[in-house]
């Protein structure tokens, strides 16, 4: 295994005391599924797709009814679970594919953390977090890599799927790149390069037209957003890219020596949804819902695996998703028609980009086999508690000012006390979420975006018992003044000193 060296912070280096013998510490595999919402997998109570080896590992392990991610779109959500801050402190948004890292090279992080104790780290599949710095040049390497994040190891795509470039970054290098056929990226949209086929004048070439927002350069016959033109040996096929990642990561599991630590993003099910032919049309719910069973293959491999190398008795292995479910995402690829009786969400209201409960209540399971008694938890935990809930497996005090909290009994199913409250964020719009009460001020804006998604923009405050009113359908604000006031100087107190996207938007008055 190819490991990129590089010096830790000094604040991280105060982490690195002995804790005791490091192969006594569990490993973790963290897969990370992208835009797969609460009610898109069986163990959650979906009896339409049905996801058997999920479901298998929520058997083994504790699944969470009331598990979070901090924010409702993909770049913010994980900055959250590797910094345990949260990303509306940094301004984070969703990421063009040319974007620069944008975790600092001297901020300390989760994957540090774990190589300052002896781990051995690596991150392989969905990345959205940037790489580089200022205008990427893709055809030398990368500086700073995402390796700088804290892995020993990284095989990544820039971004998304649906954005340029569309190739395999691996330590901070373009996979099988010829230096002759040079790599040029653009995310102006009247972009143009010579020869350039796009969604928008060459809609005869696409084999999946776009609906919205996609209309770039096309690549394997798939429209994209942004452009680019040259890489042509570098450019990834997108129907063998869930094997392609599954190979790394069962390589790395059968080359690591001593304690690991494994983020594994996968691509599954956000858009364009290209299911490998082994999956193609298995479900009767479209490319969606086949690709969501694709999901479901890869992490019964990565389980197979660590049964394999006698690792599951040592591992702790975490899945969610960075947010909740959208349906139409920007291409034409028949996933709303085919819908039927499923519901993506699972009851919840909203979904992605949605300050309502479904952008954000995502599906959370924790296991440890031999270790961790198969249950079902009502503790309120979030992603981000990550950082500062190893930090207390690892034996380290965690670095001082994080937003992350330890709750790494409740992880760990030992208790059902979790997180107390939560400020909640979608696009720049902020909500909170303390006990079982959410609140919601008012935003300006569109019911509904392009996607169709209610994205929570409200006339008044709006105050749900997400308990009893499981929905959101039943606005309890004039009914509680009290905690109305109450949430909203929680929220104005965890806003205080910082500027943010849309905060001239937001009164709490």
């Amino acid at each position: 295994m190819r490991k990129t060296p590089f010096l830790l912070p000094a604040s991280l280096l105060a982490l690195a005391g002995c804790s005791g013998s490091k192969t006594q510490q569990p490993n973790v595999v963290l897969i990370v599924a992208d835009d797969l919402g609460f009610g898109d997998v069986s163990c959650y109570g979906s009896n339409t797709i049905v996801t058997p080896n999920i479901d298998s590992l929520s058997r083994s392990g504790v699944l969470f009814n009331n598990a979070y991610a901090t924010s409702a779109t993909s770049t913010p959500s994980r900055y959250a679970m590797f910094t345990g801050m949260y990303p509306w402190r940094a301004n984070m948004a969703i990421l063009q594919g040319d974007a620069p890292l944008v975790i600092p090279q001297d901020m300390p992080t989760l994957p540090k953390m774990f190589q300052a104790q002896g781990y051995t780290t690596a991150a392989i599949g969905k990345w959205h977090l940037g790489m580089g710095a200022g205008k990427t040049n893709w055809n030398e390497p990368l500086d700073p890599p995402a390796n700088t994040v804290g892995f020993d190891y990284t095989n990544l795509i820039p971004a998304t799927v649906d954005r340029v470039p569309c190739v395999y970054v691996e330590n901070g290098k373009v996979v099988n790149l010829d230096p002759n056929d040079p790599i040029k990226v653009d995310y102006n949209e009247n972009a143009r390069f010579p020869g350039e086929v796009t969604g928008r004048d060459n809609p005869e070439l696409m084999k999946m037209p776009f609906h919205h927002g996609h209309d770039g350069t096309i690549i394997n016959g798939i429209p994209r957003i942004g452009h680019m033109t040259g890489g042509k040996s570098a450019i990834w096929d997108d129907t063998t890219m869930a094997d392609y990642f599954l190979g790394k990561a069962e390589e790395f599991l059968d080359t690591v020596k001593g304690p690991f630590f494994l983020y594994y993003g996968l691509h599954e099910p956000h858009v364009p949804r290209t299911p490998s032919k082994e999956f193609e049309g298995k479900s009767k719910y479209g490319v969606r819902g086949d690709v969501i069973l694709e999901a479901d293959y890869l992490v019964g491999e990565i389980m197979r695996q660590l049964e394999k190398k006698g690792l599951s008795k040592n591992t702790i292995v975490i899945f969610t998703s960075d947010n909740g479910a959208v349906v139409q995402d920007g291409y034409i690829d028949h996933a709303e028609d085919l819908l039927a009786d499923h519901d993506p969400n699972g009851g919840l209201r909203g979904g992605k980009y949605s300050l309502f409960d479904g952008g954000t209540h995502v599906p959370f399971i924790v296991a440890w086999k031999g270790h961790i008694k198969p249950k079902v938890s009502n503790a309120y935990v979030c992603q981000m508690d990550f950082f500062a809930s190893f930090a207390k497996m690892l034996g380290v005090t965690p670095p001082s000012g994080l937003d992350s909290e330890n709750h790494l009994d409740a992880f760990l199913g030992k208790t059902t006390v979790g997180r107390q409250e939560q400020v909640l964020e979608a696009a720049g719009r902020l909500a909170i979420r303390k006990g079982n009460y959410v609140m919601i001020p008012p935003y300006e804006g569109k019911e509904r975006n392009i996607t169709g998604n209610e994205l929570g923009n409200l006339p008044d405050f709006a105050l749900y018992n997400i308990s009893d009113d499981r929905h959101q359908d039943e606005n309890i604000a004039e009914q509680n003044p009290t905690l109305l006031r109450e949430l909203k100087a929680d929220l104005g107190l965890a806003l205080e000193g910082y500027k943010i996207p849309g905060g001239d938007n937001l009164v709490l008055q």
